[in-house]
């Protein structure tokens, strides 16, 4: 069956809309500078972004979740990213053009995001971005793979779920956008771990760059 095209688009934030790998390395390598030992490479701590603040930990300092000292070492970590969430950080070329052509339409967008409001608010603020809606970490009592932050975004974007695309760099997000009724669509150029090949999961479309994603979303049938 074909995807339909979508009237509305949600994303998820990191790997996918915007690359903020680098501010989160630079907080991940800060952690590891605490504690004397030496700065892992770009690539090693990209591939975990999308994981979270207590994965980046666990990546720095072999800390399991509920190992002592885990939490501390996360306070650590998120404050030093929180002093400077877009230094670095920007959206994908070239889907800052995606959001110009589909606001010019009038064609509502949001963000489904696992990160706390805390951080998400002020990186999207930062880098000029005007979502009709916002879904953070602690905005719900559930995240994803729950597909319940989805259906609230499409709730405030007066969208159905049928209208929707989810667009994500994680397993969780197909599983997630498959569960809310939406349309799941994977991306291959995010923050996916070595191994895990992105067009094994449970998707409807899958895009192996920004630029095709764009041009999928952008071509002649954009407004189908």
């Amino acid at each position: 069956m074909p995807v339909p095209h979508p009237r509305a688009l949600l994303f998820d934030l990191d790997g996918t809309l915007v690359d903020t790998a680098p501010d989160l390395a630079r907080a991940t390598n800060a952690l590891r500078h605490h504690h004397g030992l030496p700065a892992l490479p770009y690539a090693v701590i990209r591939a975990q972004v999308s994981n979270g603040g207590s994965a980046l930990v666990t990546l720095a300092l072999g800390l399991a979740k509920e190992a002592d000292g885990h939490g501390e070492a996360r306070t650590f970590l998120l404050e030093a990213y929180g002093r400077a969430v877009a230094e670095e950080s920007r959206v994908f070329t070239p889907l800052e053009h995606l959001l110009a052509e589909w606001e010019a339409s009038h064609r509502p967008w949001g963000i489904v995001t696992n990160k706390p409001r805390a951080y998400a608010a002020p990186l999207v603020e930062a880098l000029g971005l005007a979502p009709d809606a916002l879904l953070c970490a602690d905005d719900l009592p559930v995240k994803k793979p729950d597909p319940e932050p989805l259906r609230e975004a499409a709730r405030r974007l007066r969208a159905t779920p049928d209208d929707c695309w989810y667009i994500g760099d994680h397993r969780r997000d197909m599983q997630a956008a498959r569960a809310a009724g939406m349309a799941a669509v994977a991306v291959g150029y995010g923050y996916i771990e070595e191994g895990d090949d992105y067009r094994g999961w449970p998707a409807d479309l899958w895009f192996d760059t920004a630029e095709a994603l764009t041009a999928a979303l952008c071509g002649p049938h954009q407004h189908n």
